[in-house]
């Protein structure tokens, strides 16, 4: 019996905010959509990130009065991609970014918010900012996406508070500071109220933030111009005409295979490969058997853009000196007794937090970003030999204050994190140092000298503090620096950390339209690619907040752009 048939002008292979944005661009210059999804529900990693977009010379910058340039974004990406620096795709990124922004912001569902503290990762650095080029998606309410919101992929459950999404900037210092504030109280009280009604009438939140919100946005813009998603829906090989043009693919779906004829072309955008440990172990030198890493990415993320790609002639880009964002992670036990992911993103920040290998020693600047920290990670425990992994360590009172990895502050308690083996403790550094498998003289070195600068604000071993990264995420209530306090109010305490990812770069050649190339550098006609399925621009780097999302929703544009044949 012959595979039924779809025909359509673009077929999306990936529903993150990649693949979305190449749909809702498609959709929005007449062109029939279709986006596929090999899980049940929509959305990719992107639903379960943080959601920020790094799009230098952005509206809401330009809005906001901030001052900043094509020549000078150019500077900060060519020193920060280095012997990688692709010059027509990061020009194209660059010239394109603003546009699409434009486009979403005036046309579409998608809104956009201003970080105004979020600093480039390396603000000194020739060209680098201290603001103005990261932006989040504006809170959506979830019940205008109608029933479809039961296809949403929710959030990642260990950066929410018991499934309550949380901003990041104000929204979070108020949950630091519930008990110190009766007005932190009172707004996080009024939260709480909100989310505890949506669960009564929807079973989840209403009130999307970050990455939930992004999808949310784009997928409401793509069914208000008609586009579909179909879920549990794997491509099982792209599909040639007779002149060698990708004209489409076929498709599993729960009713059967379906051959989708694709009239402009197919955009692969299905997330990378976090979770192929076959990949993993070629390309992660911490993951010497490929599953020594621990990916908040979905579990559907196994690189299937990648393969079938490769399956027609495309290739890989593994020249770049890191082959994913590097992230640390620590494995909370969930209630069934499987571990979670935990991305640490704010509490390395925090005054009174350092961060050690078993040796007891630190090892970097614990507020520098997390694929610094991560780098550095791996490298210091190679130097040492044996497990990649590191501890961080605080005092009672930065535990109570603050809370630490998916331990939350005062008042909610944590004693069972402590049963279930996530945190460790001791009464002295030396009795935590033997808890975690450190060497306990080292550690209590370690802290002992730490604490004396700290009580001044000072860290003159690593200079945490002295960016205006390092400063937007620590507490700007603590003086004189808001990322250093010592670590001197026993019991003392402990959380593991391993290496993740919060993306992969290592991805397929593409040229400045988001073509995919063959292995002679020529363009695959009809094929394209967008998010972690192409190889990233930043050059193994980590430039700022969202250098994963801001090109993939670029790219996602520009690559409709092109299939339309239009210029702008």
């Amino acid at each position: 019996m012959a595979a039924k048939s779809y025909d359509c002008d673009v077929l999306v292979v990936g529903s993150g905010a990649g693949g979305l944005a190449s749909a809702v661009s498609a959709a929005h210059r007449g062109l029939k959509v279709l986006v596929v999804e090999k899980e049940p529900v929509f959305g990719g990693t992107s639903a379960r990130s943080g959601g920020w977009m790094w799009i230098p010379c952005n509206a809401p910058a330009k809005r906001a009065g901030i001052d900043d340039s094509v020549e000078k974004a150019t500077t900060y990406l060519k020193h920060e991609t280095g012997d990688h620096y692709d010059e027509a795709r990061v020009q194209a990124f660059l010239e394109a970014g603003p546009k699409a922004v434009d486009f979403f912001e005036q046309k579409t569902s998608l809104q956009f918010d201003l970080g105004p503290t979020f600093a480039d990762y390396h603000p000194t650095a020739p060209g680098g900012m201290d603001a103005g080029r990261s932006i989040v998606a504006r809170p959506f309410d979830g019940r205008e996406l109608g029933p479809e919101i039961k296809r949403l992929r929710p959030p990642l459950a260990e950066i929410t508070f018991v499934g309550m999404m949380i901003g990041t900037g104000k929204e979070l210092l108020h949950f630091f500071n519930v008990t110190r504030s009766p007005i932190s109280a009172f707004f996080v009280a009024k939260l709480l109220l909100k989310f505890g009604r949506d669960l009564l009438f929807h079973g989840r939140s209403m009130r999307l933030m970050n990455g939930n919100a992004l999808v949310a946005r784009l997928a409401k813009s793509l069914f208000d111009k008609g586009g579909e998603i179909w879920t549990r829906a794997p491509v099982r090989q792209l599909v040639k005409d007779d002149k060698g043009r990708i004209a489409g693919a076929v498709v599993h779906t729960v009713t059967g295979t379906v051959e989708v004829r694709a009239a402009k072309g197919v955009v692969l955008a299905a997330g990378g490969f976090p979770q192929d440990p076959v990949r993993r172990k070629e390309l992660f030198p911490h993951a010497r058997s490929g599953h020594e890493h621990a990916s908040p990415a979905p579990p559907g993320n196994t690189g299937d853009g990648l393969r079938l790609g490769e399956e027609i002639g495309a290739t890989v880009d593994d020249t770049l000196p890191n082959s994913a964002a590097w992230v640390p992670i620590s494995r909370p036990v969930r209630p069934d007794g499987t571990l979670g992911t935990f991305p640490h993103f704010v509490d390395r920040s925090k005054p009174g937090v350092i961060a050690v290998t078993r040796s007891g020693r630190r090892f970097c600047n614990e507020a520098n970003s997390y694929h610094d920290f991560g780098q550095s990670m791996t490298k210091r425990c190679g130097e040492e030999g044996g497990e990649i992994c590191a501890f961080f360590i605080c005092d009672h009172r930065t535990l109570r204050k603050y809370g630490l990895g998916f331990v939350k502050p005062a008042p909610v308690p944590y004693e069972h994190h402590i049963k279930k083996g996530y945190l460790f403790r001791g009464k002295t550094v030396a009795e935590l140092a033997a808890q975690i498998g450190a060497d306990p003289a080292q550690l209590t070195k370690t802290v002992e000298a730490f604490n004396g600068p700290a009580r001044k604000g000072e860290d003159p071993e690593f200079g945490r503090g002295s960016t205006a990264y390092n400063r937007s995420l620590g507490d700007p209530e603590h003086k004189p620096n808001p990322c250093v306090a010592p670590i001197e109010t026993g019991p003392y305490y402990a959380v593991k950390l391993v290496m993740g990812d919060l993306g992969t770069y290592a991805g397929l050649r593409c040229n400045e339209n988001a073509q995919v190339l063959d292995q002679g550098g020529r363009p695959i006609p009809g094929l394209y690619a967008a998010g972690n399925d192409a190889a990233s621009i930043m050059g193994g780097n980590y430039p700022g907040g969202g250098i994963t999302l801001g090109p993939a929703v670029t790219f996602g544009y520009i690559a409709a752009r092109h299939m339309s044949g239009a210029n702008e």
